[in-house]
């Protein structure tokens, strides 16, 4: 289970505010990359926080609640235009910035998922290499991001049926491969991602 402590080397050393940053999204086919920054205050971490990929979506909702209650939150969703423009590395870097950016106040310092933080960010930061399993803050963060992504994908779904969304968040999944071969790519595909870039060279290549 992720625990408090990097963040309590933090306020031991002066920090006040310490923003666990993380992101979900960066597989699909289809969809925005969602971003979330989370502030925990130490006397109010609601219980229960884990990696989102270790949750049930019905614990991962409660927990969702319960963090945007008692933790300053900020969310973000990176556009499929930008994610093609930039790649979906750099869309994901984004996001985790412009999550940064919505906070209240900036952090004194955070925490990020992965190898790599985002430029340009208005506090200092240290990745964690499996941080969303090791560090509440990010455990957090990974929980609001998953959650609010999950959410637009079947809001989604619901304008673009038979891709089979509100189950598989636009993941490769056999469902929406087929769904893609048979009804074409919608303005919510990736077109860089090879899957749907070739259905769109199958379309536009003239028949022998």
């Amino acid at each position: 289970m992720p625990d408090f402590s990097r963040e309590a080397a933090l306020l031991a050393e002066g920090a006040t505010r310490i923003a666990g940053l993380d992101e979900v999204g960066r597989g699909p086919l289809a969809g925005p990359v969602t971003a979330a920054a989370v502030v925990l205050h130490p006397a109010r971490i609601p219980p229960g926080i884990d990696d989102s990929k270790a949750l049930d979506r019905a614990t991962r909702e409660a927990l969702a609640a319960e963090i945007m209650a008692n933790a300053e939150v900020a969310v973000v969703h990176v556009s499929v235009e930008e994610i093609d423009r930039l790649n979906i590395l750099h869309a994901a870097l984004l996001a985790m910035r412009q999550a940064v950016g919505l906070l209240g106040l900036p952090p004194c310092h955070a925490l990020v998922d992965g190898n790599r933080c985002p430029d340009d960010l208005p506090c200092p930061a240290t990745p964690v290499i499996g941080g969303d399993g090791l560090c509440l803050s990010i455990a957090a963060a990974s929980i609001v991001a998953k959650v609010a992504r999950d959410r637009a994908m079947v809001e989604l779904a619901q304008q673009h049926p038979g891709y089979g969304w509100e189950t598989n968040a636009g993941y490769a999944t056999k469902m929406h491969l087929s769904a893609l071969q048979d009804l074409g790519p919608t303005p919510h595909h990736r077109r860089s991602f090879a899957p749907v870039r070739n259905i769109l060279w199958q379309e536009e290549s003239p028949s022998p």
